[in-house]
C-alpha cells in the first residue's frame, strides 16, 4: 500500500509563479506536489523508483505532520482554484484523483494517527525492511548513501518511540490483547550480529565492478553501524514495546474507544470505502447480506463433493485432512508457481492491455512471517533490479491450505494486483504521484473481482478449490460484520473470531492473525467487498447497455488502463467507456 507524505514549507507552496493555462497551472502543481512528496518522505521516495533521497530517513515529529497537514490544505486550495472545464481528460482525472489524496489527508490529520505507526503485520520497524529489495545497489555510492541513512535509524526509531509514549498518555494505542502476535516482529529485528539482520543483506553480494578493497570496506562500514547504531536502536525500541507499551497498551480493542473514536472510525470508512454516505451500520447491515447469500453458494458446492456431514463438519474436514497442505516450504511455493503460470496463460482472452513489468513468487520475509497474511502483493516500481513479488506465507504450513491458492492466487498476483499495479505504471502522459496512487477500494475490489473472475477463466480444477474461492469471499464479506462490529457496535475480540470461525474455512491461525489485523487497522478491511460490488455493478451496467457489443477484454481495459481511481471516478469512466462503444458504427 503506498504511502504519500505532506508536502514541504507553505512559503514554497504558496510563492508559486502564475500560469497562462489551466494545464499549465495543473502541470505545475502536480510537479510541487509530487516533489514535496518525495522530499518528506525519503522511504516513498525509494518505493517509488526516485533515489535522489536514498541517504535520507523522514521526519515523523509532531511538527513535521502538523507542518504536512497546512501544507495540504494549499495544495487543496490551489487545485481547487483552477478551472478545469479546459483542461484534458486525463488532466481532468488527475485533479480528482489528487482531491481525493487531499480531502482525505487533511480529514484524517484531524486525529494525529502517527500516535499509532503500527498495525498488527507492519509497522515502521519491519518496514525498513523493504527498503533492501526496493533500493539499487549497483554503485559505491548506492552503498555509502545506504550506510548513511541506516546511521539515521536510531533517531528515527527513537521520534517513533516518543509519538507511541505520546499515544499512550493520551489513550490512542494498540490493544493489549493483540500485541503478543505483533511482538516477534519486533524481537526479529535484535540480532546477535549484524550479518544475521535483514539490512546487512546487501553488503551480502556486492557487484564485481566495485573494487575488492572497497566491497571489503563497505562490508565493514556496513557491519559497524548495524552493530553500534541500528540494532542497539531497535533494542531500545524493544524495549519500550516489552516495559512500556504492552503493559500501558488499550484494554479494549475497537476504534470507538479512542478519543473521537466515533469521527475517526467514520472517517476512516469514507477513506476505505470512497462513499461519504456510507455508514458503519449501513455497512454491517449489506455484510450479514452478502454471508447469508454466499452461505448458500458454499452449501451448494459441498454436495458436489459427496461429503456426509454438516457444514460445520465439511469445514473440521478442510481444515484437519493432510490431503489439503503442502509438507514443505518448497512444496506451496512450487504450486503457487504453477498456478500463477497457468493463469498467466489465460490472460490474453481477457484483457488486451498487458503490463510489460513482470512479477515473481517469493516466501513472506522470514522476520514478519509469523503474524502475517497467507499472501501479499509487493509492488516495485519500474527500472528496478526486480518485478513484482507475489508473497506466499511458508510458515504454519498445516494452516494454508493448497484449496486457497488458486484465489490466493488470482487477487495478489493475476489478473489482481500485479495485473493492475503494473499498468497503472504505464499511464501515458500521467503525473508520478498518480502512477503511485493506490484506492484501497478500485485495488482491494479489483483483487476480489479477479477471484470470482478465475471461474471464468476455467482457473478452479476441483469442488474443494471453488469452496476455496468462496471461502474467501465469504471472508471479505465477513469483514464488512466483524470490522464495523469491532469498531461501531463493541464486539470483543473473541466474538469476532467466533464469527469468522464459523462462516469460512479459514485455519485458526488465520482467523487469529485476519482479526487482529481488523482490530489494528480500522476501516480498511471494507475495502474489498465494496469496491468489488462496485466493479460488479459496472460490469452489468455495461452488458446490459451494450448487449452484443459487449467485449470482457475491452471492459477489463476500461476498468484499469486509467491506474487506481476513487471508485466514483471509475464509475464515470465506465459510462464514458459505454457511451464511446454504443456510438461505434
Amino acid at each position: 500500500m503506498m504511502r504519500f507524505l505532506a508536502a514541504a514549507l507553505a512559503a514554497a507552496v504558496l510563492s508559486f509563479p502564475a500560469q497562462a493555462s489551466p494545464s499549465g497551472d495543473l502541470a505545475k502543481l502536480f510537479n510541487d506536489y509530487w516533489t514535496t512528496e518525495l522530499k518528506e518522505d525519503p522511504f516513498a521516495a525509494t518505493y517509488a523508483g526516485v533515489n535522489d533521497y536514498n541517504d535520507k530517513v523522514p521526519g515523523v515529529a509532531p511538527a513535521d505532520f502538523a507542518r504536512q497537514d497546512s501544507e495540504h490544505e494549499a495544495f487543496l486550495k490551489r487545485l481547487d482554484a483552477i478551472e478545469l472545464s479546459g483542461v484534458s481528460e486525463s488532466e481532468r482525472v488527475s485533479a480528482e484523483i489528487l482531491r481525493f489524496i487531499l480531502k482525505h489527508d487533511i480529514e484524517l490529520a484531524k486525529f494525529d494517527g502517527w500516535r499509532i505507526p503500527f498495525l498488527a503485520d507492519t509497522g515502521f520497524h519491519s518496514d525498513v525492511d523493504g527498503l533492501v529489495r526496493a533500493t539499487p545497489f549497483r554503485t559505491e555510492k548506492d552503498y555509502r548513501d545506504y550506510i548513511t541513512r541506516l546511521s539515521g535509524f536510531p533517531a528515527y526509531f527513537d521520534q517513533e518511540i516518543a509519538n507511541m509514549r505520546q499515544g499512550l498518555a493520551d489513550g490512542f494505542a494498540q490493544p493489549k490483547e493483540i500485541m503478543a502476535g505483533i511482538m516477534p516482529s519486533f524481537e526479529a529485528q535484535v540480532t546477535a550480529t549484524p550479518e544475521e539482520h535483514p539490512l546487512y543483506a546487501p553488503f551480502k553480494d556486492l557487484p564485481d565492478s566495485i573494487p575488492a578493497k572497497t566491497q571489503e570496506a563497505l562490508r565493514k562500514a556496513g557491519a559497524d553501524v548495524l552493530r553500534n547504531d541500528v540494532i542497539p536502536a531497535y533494542a531500545r525500541l524493544l524495549d519500550f514495546m516489552k516495559n512500556e507499551y504492552v503493559p500501558k497498551a488499550q484494554d479494549h480493542v475497537g476504534a470507538d474507544y479512542l478519543p473521537d473514536g466515533k469521527a475517526y472510525y467514520a472517517a476512516l470508512i469514507h477513506y476505505y470505502t470512497n462513499r461519504d454516505d456510507l455508514t458503519a451500520d449501513a455497512v454491517h447491515k449489506l455484510g450479514l447480506k452478502e454471508v447469508a447469500r454466499i452461505h448458500k453458494e458454499m452449501l451448494a458446492v459441498i454436495k458436489k463433493t459427496a461429503f456426509k456431514g454438516s457444514f460445520a463438519d465439511f469445514i473440521q474436514f478442510l481444515r484437519t485432512d493432510p490431503q489439503f497442505y503442502a509438507k514443505t516450504p518448497t512444496e506451496i511455493l512450487r504450486y503457487a508457481a504453477w498456478v500463477a503460470k497457468s493463469i498467466d496463460g489465460k490472460l490474453p482472452g481477457y484483457f488486451g492491455k498487458l503490463p510489460r513489468q513482470t512479477y515473481s513468487v517469493e516466501p513472506v520475509p522470514a522476520e514478519i512471517a509469523e503474524n502475517y497474511t497467507s499472501a501479499r502483493y509487493s509492488g516495485t516500481p519500474p527500472g528496478g533490479d526486480h518485478g513484482g513479488e507475489y508473497w506466499v506465507n511458508t510458515t504454519h504450513l498445516d494452516k494454508r491450505p493448497l484449496y486457497e491458492i488458486p484465489s490466493l492466487t488470482l487477487h495478489e498476483a493475476v489478473p489482481g494486483h500485479h495485473l493492475q499495479i503494473a499498468l497503472g505504471y504505464e499511464i501515458d502522459d500521467a503525473p508520478e504521484f498518480r502512477k503511485q496512487f493506490y484506492s484501497h477500494s478500485f485495488g482491494e475490489g479489483w483483487g476480489l473481482y479477479s477471484e470470482k473472475l478465475g471461474e471464468e477463466m476455467g482457473v478452479y480444477q476441483t469442488p474443494y478449490e471453488e469452496f476455496g474461492r468462496l471461502s474467501m469471499e465469504m471472508w471479505r464479506a465477513c469483514r464488512l460484520v466483524i470490522d464495523t462490529g469491532l469498531h461501531a457496535e463493541g464486539w470483543t475480540r473473541q466474538q469476532a473470531m467466533d464469527y469468522l470461525a464459523s462462516n469460512t474455512a479459514l485455519s485458526m491461525k488465520n482467523v487469529q492473525t485476519e482479526v487482529d489485523r481488523y482490530i489494528a487497522w480500522p476501516g480498511q478491511a471494507l475495502a474489498y467487498k465494496i469496491g468489488e460490488l462496485t466493479i460488479l455493478d459496472l460490469r452489468h451496467k455495461a452488458e446490459k447497455a451494450l448487449g452484443p457489443k459487449f467485449d470482457i477484454r475491452k471492459f477489463h481495459d476500461a476498468v484499469l488502463d486509467q491506474g487506481s481511481l476513487p471508485l466514483p471516478v471509475l464509475e464515470r469512466q465506465i459510462d464514458d467507456y459505454i457511451a464511446r462503444t454504443k456510438a461505434q458504427q
